[in-house]
């Protein structure tokens, strides 16, 4: 492919020239890049539509600028289980194309999919025109892929080796703790002072709770309904379940306590800067109903469910963290991120309360 003045102008986090010569040779035939927009701006990795020759679209993700912390972001794994899940199952998953492990072609290893048709719902304007009955099958749509994500039977899907399930939590524990000491020394460098004395607390309380291990389950890591693409018509559905950047074997109950945190109901007083607020509309299930619907699709046992919710908690506010690090850092690329800091004491509370109350509800 000859590289002329015909290609779109780049956009933060791609280097289009270098792009179109390796497209030309992952995907031969492919045609010609005539826009490339971001999609999402990456609170998390940072998600691009590209459009070729003749009106197809794909989709390129690639990680954050700026600070990354370790061990995160890992594109290798996020294409691994995309393509594993797309041969089959009951996960819906975009189609992948192909992988570049190759930093020179953007600065960054990424990977291109499928565009896929959908909505993603996020904020209450999002549920302008959304029937009750639309958003109650919404909820029972989000329920039956957590649950599909959970049953997987990873040795069929060749899955088998993607994960350490043993001592997931344990590690879990560890590895955010990491992550936190990691942000707090980012947003040192940059000035800003920040005092958070019930993060060490609550990593305690936590590291007493750690529950046993249980059977190697994939989890996702990040399932929320706007980690989603939805569609309304005829019926609701979840056209496909995106952001798998931090999926392994291990505690499905994690990833559950993490959707009940990014849930929202009318009712609360404490808002959080990320998740679908859309949730708290007329007509989806409240929290208790998902995890209750959530329970009968799976038969797993909720006994411990507060202890995974604050655990959510905990790992979300390390997230936040690190995202607060890279706005600071004035890396990030999209809008939003200035309040995305205060959601950091916000959960830091919200699990200590979570703990205190014995129960989520």
């Amino acid at each position: 492919m000859t590289v002329d003045a015909e290609l779109p102008a780049g956009v933060p986090g791609i280097d289009v020239p270098r792009l179109a010569d390796w497209l030309a040779r992952a995907l031969p035939g492919s045609g010609r890049i005539t826009a490339i927009d971001v999609i999402s701006g990456g609170r998390s990795n940072l998600t691009y539509g590209i459009t070729l020759d003749g009106g197809r679209r794909v989709v390129l993700r690639r990680p954050p600028l700026g600070h990354v912390l370790p061990t995160a972001h890992d594109m290798g794994r996020e294409y691994r289980v995309l393509s594993a899940l797309g041969k089959g199952g009951d996960v819906p998953v975009p189609t992948t194309l192909a992988f570049c492990d190759d930093e020179e072609v953007i600065g960054a290893r990424f990977y291109l999919m499928d565009f896929v048709e959908g909505r993603v719902l996020r904020t209450t304007e999002d549920a302008a025109g959304l029937t009750a009955e639309q958003a109650r099958g919404l909820s029972e749509a989000l329920a039956r892929a957590l649950a599909a994500i959970h049953l997987t039977d990873v040795e069929a899907a060749g899955l088998g080796d993607f994960g350490r399930p043993a001592g997931y939590m344990a590690r879990q524990l560890k590895r955010w703790g990491k992550q936190w000491d990691s942000s707090r020394e980012a947003i040192l460098a940059t000035g800003a002072e920040r005092d958070l004395p019930e993060y060490d607390r609550l990593a305690a309380r936590l590291g007493e709770r750690l529950p046993a291990d249980g059977p190697a389950r994939l989890v996702h890591g990040d399932f929320r309904l706007d980690n989603a693409l939805a569609r309304i018509e005829p019926e609701p559905e979840i056209a496909a379940v995106v952001d798998w950047e931090m999926s392994t074997l291990g505690d499905p109950l994690s990833d559950l306590g993490l959707t009940l945190v990014y849930w929202a109901e009318a009712t609360d007083g404490d808002k959080l800067p990320v998740g679908a607020t859309i949730t708290a509309a007329p007509g989806f299930h409240s929290r208790r109903e998902f995890a209750e619907r959530y329970a009968e699709l799976t038969g797993f046992d909720l006994a411990d469910l507060d202890f995974y919710v604050a655990f959510a908690c905990f790992k979300l506010a390390v997230i936040l963290e690190g995202i607060h690090a890279r706005f600071l850092q004035k890396a990030t690329v999209g809008e939003g991120f200035e309040s995305v800091g205060a959601g950091v004491p916000v959960l830091l509370e919200r699990a200590h309360r979570t703990l205190d109350a014995g129960s989520v509800w």
